[in-house]
């Protein structure tokens, strides 16, 4: 059995891909991009499950999803989980996997391979504040979407283009200790427009620990 250090798991998400989306966050990233949306997820922790058991958690949802977004946390940091977890949710689902990783694509690319066809779709390159963000799915416009399968051009050939204002959607979500956490890609000024509406209803706003 392999383990896997995960951070949260969701359902459903919508700003990360086409359709109601299964989120899974993993836990531990040591490439800590400066300006990352989720830092609490960067922390190598002792909280690992198995592979399996990740699976049987998830398997409710299955049916009801139209593709799964992998994230983190570094995802390419427990290689040996990720492709446990890639290969085993296409044993049970059709659905298309979109992974993120903070590494560049030539660091990658081989490991990919190794994946293959079980990763649909994938955005490589590290997050870079300080760069315009005008993509769809990226958070800063270096990124590279990579279409691996003909499944994942089918459903990710329609985000090669800028976003419009109708793209701009992000999901707020509570975790399974009641913490609020953000999926999708913010724009640079959408924490501060959210700390502003908590803080309007004599609310706070506190980054989790790194």
């Amino acid at each position: 059995m392999v383990n896997i250090s995960i951070s949260r798991i969701h359902f459903p998400i919508t700003a990360l891909g086409p359709g109601k989306r299964i989120g899974i966050w993993f836990q531990g990233c040591s490439l800590r991009c400066k300006g990352c949306l989720s830092p609490d997820t960067w922390q190598v922790k002792d909280n690992n499950i198995t592979v399996e058991q990740l699976l049987e958690q998830i398997t409710e949802w299955l049916p009801l999803a139209d593709g799964i977004t992998i994230s983190g946390g570094e995802p390419f940091e427990q290689p040996e989980a990720l492709f446990a977890l890639v290969s085993g949710i296409k044993q049970l689902t059709d659905a298309d996997i979109l992974v993120y990783s903070g590494y560049q694509w030539d660091d990658i690319e081989k490991r990919v391979s190794q994946m293959a066809p079980c990763i649909d779709a994938l955005i490589s390159e590290p997050f870079k504040v300080d760069l315009p963000q005008t993509q769809m799915l990226k958070g800063s416009d270096n990124q590279q979407l990579h279409m691996l399968t003909p499944l994942g051009k089918a459903r990710f050939m329609a985000y090669q283009r800028s976003t419009t204002p109708e793209d701009k959607v992000l999901d707020l979500a509570f975790d399974e200790t009641g913490r609020l956490f953000l999926a999708g890609v913010p724009e640079r000024n959408d924490m501060l427009r959210l700390r502003t509406l908590i803080e309007q209803q004599d609310q706070s706003l506190q980054q989790l620990k790194k």
